[in-house]
């Protein structure tokens, strides 16, 4: 059975940082991007940042950028999500997710077909 499984998340102070990860089996891991979504309490669900099947290629929401980094190790079929100087606006639950081959915008989560359960964050002041 292809799934994602998220680990990671966790309940840490403003400024801090936690590397989330986000764990595939079942599927070729390496042919396919990956991103991660947030969703805030009360809020819709939004695009963080995409890796490519290489890692070669990133691309992150603008208030993320230099705050987190994603990486993968395709060897390990697991993608990572590296949150750091933590804001309490950063608290959500995190959700990694497959990209699908249709070419679909990066940010837009209709081009992803598969997710993870989600892991949470929580950032206190």
């Amino acid at each position: 059975q292809v799934q994602l499984v998220e680990s990671g998340g966790g309940l840490v102070q403003a400024g801090g940082s936690l590397r989330l990860s986000c764990a595939s089996s079942g599927l070729p891991f390496s042919r396919y991007a990956m991103g991660w979504f947030r969703q805030a309490p009360g809020k819709e669900r939004e695009f963080v940042g995409t890796i490519s099947p290489s890692g070669g290629n990133v691309y992150y929401k603008n208030d993320v950028k230099g705050r987190f980094t994603i990486s993968r190790d395709n060897a390990k079929n697991t993608v990572y999500l590296l949150v750091s100087s933590l804001k309490p606006e950063d608290t959500a639950v995190y959700y990694c997710a497959r990209r699908d081959t249709g070419g679909g915008p990066p940010a837009d989560g209709t081009s992803y077909d598969l997710w993870g359960q989600g892991t949470q964050v929580t950032v206190s002041s």
